[in-house]
């Protein structure tokens, strides 16, 4: 049982990560580049979950996820399963959490890109999507790679979100942060000290492959 916290927190922050990356490089060329009524509230809802306490983000995921939801109601047919206290309910929160660290660093890399190479890139026949994949996407490169390790970081060490949402299960849904506080709690020290010992080396060598990607050439 040691091993599955350490295992299903990489495991759930690889999967946030990844779907975080593919929704904030998306939203965030799309909040970069065009102006449209309600833009600055959307963008300021997206937002939210880097300044909202995680209860308030767990209570506001089991109100939107919960069996008296669509989406929840949805899922429970289909997979014949609550959402609630499940490793995708710690995938969603982790993403929900990490999503903000993403579009914002997405958002300013394509914010970075000089508008007339792009629209040489148009006035040559290249489309829209064409423009994205060939030129923004290599361009924002390195603004990109940071927020994927930004949000694969603030996922693995998503606690409160999680905790609400989808519980502290041992050997189902205990990641290494619920783990340390069930540690602390019955006074596991040791086990505790090794939890966090892990979790600050990892997260250490995630933000130094951050500086590394931003030192400039």
């Amino acid at each position: 049982m040691f091993w599955f916290p350490i295992q299903l927190s990489l495991l759930t922050a690889s999967i946030a990560a990844v779907l975080v990356f593919i929704a904030g490089a998306m939203l965030g060329r799309v909040f970069a580049v065009r102006n449209f009524r309600g833009k600055l509230a959307a963008e300021t809802c997206l937002m939210l979950p880097l300044v909202l306490p995680p209860s308030v983000t767990g209570f506001l995921l089991i109100i939107a996820f919960g069996t008296n939801s669509w989406i929840g109601s949805v899922y429970e047919q289909v997979f014949q399963n609550s959402i609630i206290f499940t490793p995708v309910a710690a995938v969603v929160a982790a993403a929900v959490v990490a999503f903000p660290l993403m579009f914002q660093s997405a958002k300013t890399g394509y914010g970075s890109i000089d508008p007339n190479i792009e629209s040489a890139a148009r006035v040559d026949g290249a489309g829209e999507w064409r423009v994205f994949i060939n030129i923004a996407v290599p361009l924002a490169g390195r603004a990109l790679m940071t927020g994927f390790v930004l949000s694969f970081t603030r996922a693995l060490g998503e606690f409160g979100a999680t905790l609400m949402f989808a519980g502290n299960i041992p050997g189902v849904t205990q990641t290494m942060p619920t783990a340390i506080y069930v540690a602390i709690e019955s006074n596991q020290m040791n086990l505790a000290y090794t939890y966090v010992g892990i979790s600050i080396f990892v997260s250490f060598l995630l933000l130094g492959l951050t500086y590394l990607l931003n030192r400039e050439r």
